[in-house]
């Protein structure tokens, strides 16, 4: 049906912005290679973030932030120059501005400029008065970004964008909070997303059709999704407010203030959940469902309001947006900040660097080397090999067309130690998903 995803995310965009109207350049790394036997290194253009890239926000004063800091950069080899400290009394839900503006003053002077985004350690406080506490790192405290009523806010420059350095390219640090009701919590919800790395799962993504019309309004979304996503990753759209039983989750997204049976499923580690409504961000004294919910029933991520956005899709995350960002690679902060328009008022929570479709698979038969991966961009490729992972390298292809999900390089005569993959263009024509 779409020629390109560049195509496909047009129209998704231009489907949510007018929805918003009512309220109802790439560096080179070696990515983990999944193969159990020795078999060529693969080099690929980078594409997600890295450790060196997140910066971990720890507030001295509050013993389990410095807990959760400590293993975490312990568990995801965060450098030591990227742990920032600061100081506040821990235990109010809120942050006044005034307290906030000289805290972040401190953040920015003495983070290291090659810092991407920022990882928070601690659930309270989850508001900068009318701002997310999440949202106000990564942007900076501006009452833009807060709305009187049921009001548009100001945009996220990052939103749907292919780039994977957003503080170099927009100024903004996407950010996200390592979150839980106490340690043990958080340290499961690290060592789920430390699993999900590279794992190239095959779950399923639901999205929820709810009897809650007010809440319900990103299902308007589903139908262009579904017919994009045929053949690339698998979606079920349950026409129920909730699921139960499912062995496969991947992706759950619904509307409704409560969601029943959340437990009884099995989240793929690296999974993503939430539901739109109008506390769901409140982590620890909410009157709706905590999403926090979602995180100790096994999901890696999730997204709710802090204070009352009204139920405009753009203050939520946009399914479409979020699953093809991130089943191509990228990791969890970066696919979930790119899906959402208007993040002022929502707060996100998960393990930043969680990444199941990150890596790649190889095997080498008789000659021929496949390279089964999901974390190139559409576009045209070039392959090139070396004995050496610094060259010379010699050209064996070009003009080799890369489409959206999974993708399976093949060379022949392959007898090269070192592969380098290189984009050669952006522009790709691909054929009818119909």
């Amino acid at each position: 049906m779409f020629k390109s995803k560049e195509k496909f995310l047009e129209v998704v965009v231009s489907l949510f912005v007018l929805a918003l109207s009512y309220p109802s350049c790439f560096a080179e790394s070696n990515l983990e290679q999944l193969s159990v036997s020795p078999q060529p290194t693969i080099i690929f253009p980078k594409t997600s973030l890295g450790p060196e890239e997140l910066a971990v926000i720890v507030n001295d004063a509050d013993p389990l932030s410095v807990e959760i800091a400590q293993y975490y950069k312990i568990k995801r080899n965060i450098p030591e120059r990227n742990m920032i400290h600061i100081s506040f009394k821990p235990g109010s839900t809120t942050m006044n501005q005034a307290e906030f503006t000289k805290i972040k003053t401190q953040v920015d002077l003495i983070t290291p400029q090659q810092v991407q985004a920022f990882a928070l350690t601690w659930s309270k406080p989850y508001r900068v008065d009318c701002m997310s506490i999440t949202t106000a790192f990564a942007l900076g405290f501006d009452s833009k970004y807060c709305a009187n009523g049921c009001e548009l806010t100001k945009p996220n420059p990052y939103f749907n964008s292919p780039s994977n350095t957003p503080y170099k390219m927009f100024k903004m640090r996407p950010t996200m909070s390592l979150a839980g009701t106490d340690f043990n919590e958080v340290k499961k919800l690290i060592d789920r997303g430390i699993l999900s790395d590279n794992t190239l799962p095959s779950g399923t993504g639901y999205l929820l059709d709810t009897t809650d019309k007010n809440r319900n309004v990103r299902a308007a979304q589903y139908d262009e999704l579904l017919r994009y996503m045929d053949g690339i990753f698998k979606l079920e759209r349950v026409k129920s407010n909730f699921i139960e039983n499912k062995t496969d989750v991947m992706f759950y997204f619904t509307g409704t203030s409560e969601v029943a049976k959340v437990t009884s499923n099995t989240f793929i580690p690296g999974a993503i959940a939430d539901h739109l409504t109008s506390a769901g961000g409140q982590l620890t004294d909410s009157l709706q469902m905590s999403i926090l919910r979602w995180l100790e029933a096994g999901a890696s991520g999730s997204y709710g309001a802090v204070v009352e956005p009204c139920n405009f899709p753009g203050k939520f995350p946009i399914p479409g947006i979020v699953i093809n960002y991130y089943i191509n690679g990228e990791t969890l902060i970066e696919a979930y900040w790119k899906s959402v328009a208007l993040p002022g008022q929502g707060i996100f929570v998960g393990e930043p660097l969680a990444k199941p479709y990150g890596g790649y698979k190889v095997e080498l038969k008789n000659g021929e080397l496949s390279i089964t991966t999901r974390i190139l961009q559409p576009g045209i490729y070039a392959v090139f090999g070396a004995d050496s992972g610094v060259g010379p390298y010699k050209i064996l292809a070009r003009g080799m067309p890369v489409g959206i999900g999974k993708q399976v390089i093949k060379i022949q005569n392959a007898s090269y130690l070192f592969y380098r993959i290189v984009r050669e263009t952006q522009k790709i024509q691909r054929k009818s998903m119909n």
